[in-house]
């Protein structure tokens, strides 16, 4: 039996595993700051060997990398290629995702843990509400069957 190549075995284990367990914000928080880091590292590489007079070594090239995705960018380096500024482009936007996947993932925790709280303390509004719905509903639903038999209008 021959075996699977990586990226195929990787990718079938997300499959399976967003599939068992659905895509929840911090695992997708975590897919995506390895993903930032794999970039980092990558682009960091590419940097230097796109532009290797303005990075000296593969480390100033990450170390721009990180600076460009966290979009901190202090402009102390900076591509001189163009497709080193298409790389940085693509940093950019890529940074303000992951920061705001990272920012949703944690207001989504404080969400949900304050909505469990809520529930687990009987004082959740939607639960609340939905019980008057229903004691209304009875109510009208009385109400009209009483209608329905022939009985007269309660005063």
């Amino acid at each position: 039996m021959a075996t699977q190549p990586q990226s195929r075995r990787s990718a079938r284990w997300l499959d399976k595993r967003i599939e068992d367990k659905g895509l929840r914000p911090r695992f997708a928080a975590y897919l995506i700051v390895a993903f930032w880091t794999m970039a980092i590292i990558v682009f960091g590489v590419v940097e230097r060997l796109v532009d290797p007079k303005t990075f000296h070594s593969v480390w100033l090239g990450m170390w721009w990398a990180t600076q460009t995705v966290t979009t901190v960018g202090y402009g102390d380096i900076v591509p001189q290629q163009t497709i080193g500024k298409v790389i940085a482009v693509f940093l950019m936007l890529g940074g303000l995702s992951l920061l705001a996947v990272v920012t949703g993932a944690i207001t989504s925790a404080f969400v949900t843990r304050a909505e469990a709280q809520l529930r687990a303390s009987g004082e959740d509004p939607t639960t609340r509400q939905l019980q008057e719905i229903s004691s209304r509903l009875e109510t009208i639903e009385g109400e009209l069957a009483r209608l329905q038999r022939g009985g007269l209008p309660s005063a």
